[in-house]
């Protein structure tokens, strides 16, 4: 699974709504809050459409290597068989959101919430076949103590990932639509690779970032050698938005959610939707592919 990763031509899925962000996702696919009255039938649905993108044919076809998933969906099954097992089956390797949301915002970020019983989570997750964790905070505005606040709480959790066997996926999103969206980009990069240089023995993580304003302003991360692989979100762009973005940073892959789903709805037929499905993880990866190669 780690030269998949690290040298597979594709991108990788991301399936991991979690609670705050689930009846977005769904009203989204086409599901009306009104379709359900509990959190279970809320998951419960979120659960077959997931189920519904991952058998698809086209998702087994080799073109998306990873999916990030949410914990209830690695806990879930598809025809009486563990997700992530599923997901191996097909060529995918799965990875397991592990943050439990984000703190208010102060000095310009939003650092996670404690994630408790962690340890205990890695290890059912490794025993469950899943590879790697992510674990995401937003930073708003360029200020320099909120960023080192964020790498360095980035930063610890990989290493109790590291230690439970696992590779950590670290996501700092830099908010696309704020003012200082650059100076961000450059702070975090920064502070980044100080990080990196500082880490002991011969681990690596890996990153999930927001598309630089600047093309390229991550190439030094692509190239470290702490870094496994270094992957972009959409962070709100559209689908051809985010292939444009993604196509002028060199060495970078997809790991897409809503520019993956947009176009993906409950009430289409089995072929309609894996005829939409299939159009976008081809034009993600056309895209993750070129910028690879590139880099």
């Amino acid at each position: 699974m780690t030269d998949r990763i690290a040298h597979g031509q594709g991108f990788i899925a991301a399936l991991d709504q979690s609670g705050g962000s689930t009846p977005k996702a769904l009203t989204g696919y086409g599901v009306e809050q009104a379709a359900w009255t509990s959190d279970e039938e809320m998951f419960a649905l979120i659960h077959a459409m997931r189920s519904r993108i991952i058998t698809s044919p086209c998702f087994g076809g080799g073109k998306v290597i990873g999916a990030i998933l949410f914990e209830r969906t690695m806990d879930g099954e598809i025809g009486g068989i563990p997700v992530p097992e599923a997901l191996i089956a097909r060529g995918v390797v799965p990875f397991l959101k592990i943050d439990k949301g984000l703190e208010p915002e102060r000095d310009g970020v939003q650092v996670m919430k404690p994630i408790r019983d962690l340890e205990a989570l890695l290890t059912r997750a490794k025993a469950l076949g899943v590879f790697g964790t992510k674990a995401r905070s937003v930073i708003h505005l360029a200020d320099p103590d909120g960023i080192a606040a964020i790498v360095d709480q980035q930063m610890a959790v990989a290493q109790q990932v590291l230690a439970g066997g696992l590779v950590p996926i670290l996501e700092p999103e830099v908010n696309v639509r704020s003012a200082e969206r650059g100076e961000a980009d450059r702070l975090l990069r920064d502070a980044l690779l100080n990080a990196l240089d500082a880490m002991q023995g011969g681990a690596r993580v890996m990153l999930k970032l927001s598309l630089p304003e600047t093309a390229n302003l991550f190439k030094p991360l692509v190239d470290h050698p702490r870094v496994l692989r270094v992957v972009a979100l959409s962070g709100g762009f559209s689908r051809r938005e985010a292939c444009a973005e993604l196509a002028r940073n060199d060495g970078i892959i997809a790991s897409f959610s809503r520019a993956l789903l947009e176009d993906l709805r409950d009430g289409m037929s089995d072929d309609a939707f894996d005829a939409a499905l299939g159009e976008a993880i081809d034009d993600i990866h056309a895209a993750s592919t070129a910028a690879a190669k590139a880099g």
